[in-house]
């Protein structure tokens, strides 16, 4: 078995035109306020909680009142801190915070706690179920037609539960190219679109020498998430804005793309709130 990993790269994503016919790399970091019409809708600005991890484990309702504090209008559930999910619902509700999405394992969404994943989710108000990784056995043509087949048959039972889409969370590693096939690729193609979407982290398909852009035009409407975190030039994650991707560029066809909601996600946040204000304020200000 062949395996070739996407060259990792600093460059910022392609600006892609509706044609595709040109794209032009960005080597700079992003301008605080890109020129354009277009701006993200304030309640389509919300953070992936796995940022804040640290102050949630220490004060869940503190942490998520401060969130709707700095203008976040929306969560993406990641670990609950030992709340159930009807405990969640209450802090989001008091806050007024509204959780769009939980990350579940694929292991307990292909297993028998699918039921109970899904009903948590309309216990929550959130609309889709996403697996946020794959095992690295699967990582072969093979295996991952063997979870797109999973996830058409996940995706079937999470609309049966009036639902959305079930989602994919990508890393790295699900963007290289294994005996000539990009991984990822086989889950575009191989899925039922009205069954599936993808939650597109951009740091990490950058890291795997992907264009977003191309993405939500070739594939609309498969792309109703993003994690939105930026790259330092050292190839490490930075605050939204302060790093070199160009997300106007990026950015430009996501309503093509479907996208819906803008989730902040920093890994290794050095202080999370700091992310936290830093990244809200580049996104409400962006225009592209």
């Amino acid at each position: 078995m062949e395996l070739r990993s996407r060259t990792t790269t600093r460059r910022a994503f392609l600006g892609t035109s509706l044609g595709l016919a040109a794209a032009a790399v960005a080597v700079s970091p992003a301008p605080a306020v890109a020129e354009g019409r277009r701006r993200i809708p304030r309640g389509g600005i919300g953070m992936h909680l796995y940022t804040m991890r640290g102050p949630l484990a220490v004060d869940f309702h503190g942490t998520l009142e401060r969130l709707a504090e700095i203008g976040y209008a929306t969560v993406g559930v990641s670990g609950r801190h030992g709340n159930g999910a009807a405990d969640i619902r209450r802090i989001l509700d008091a806050t007024g915070l509204r959780a769009v999405l939980e990350h579940v394992s694929y292991d307990i969404l292909r297993g028998p706690g699918l039921a109970q994943a899904l009903a948590d989710l309309h216990t929550l108000g959130a609309k889709w179920p996403v697996v946020p990784s794959l095992p690295g056995s699967l990582h072969t043509p093979a295996g991952f037609r063997e979870v797109a087949r999973e996830f058409n048959r996940i995706g079937q039972a999470s609309r049966e539960a009036g639902l959305g889409r079930l989602l994919f969370h990508n890393h790295g590693a699900d963007h290289a190219t294994v005996d000539g096939e990009v991984l990822y690729d086989i889950l575009v193609r191989e899925t039922d679109p009205e069954l599936v979407g993808f939650e597109l982290d951009v740091y990490w398909a950058a890291k795997g020498d992907a264009d977003p852009a191309r993405y939500f035009v070739r594939h609309p409407r498969r792309f109703p998430a993003l994690h939105v975190k930026d790259m330092a030039p050292d190839g490490s994650i930075a605050d939204v804005g302060s790093g070199v991707l160009d997300f106007a560029a990026m950015f430009r066809h996501a309503h093509v793309g479907g996208v819906r909601q803008w989730l902040v996600e920093h890994d290794s946040p050095a202080d999370p709130f700091a992310t936290a204000r830093n990244s809200y304020g580049y996104l409400a200000a962006l225009r592209y």
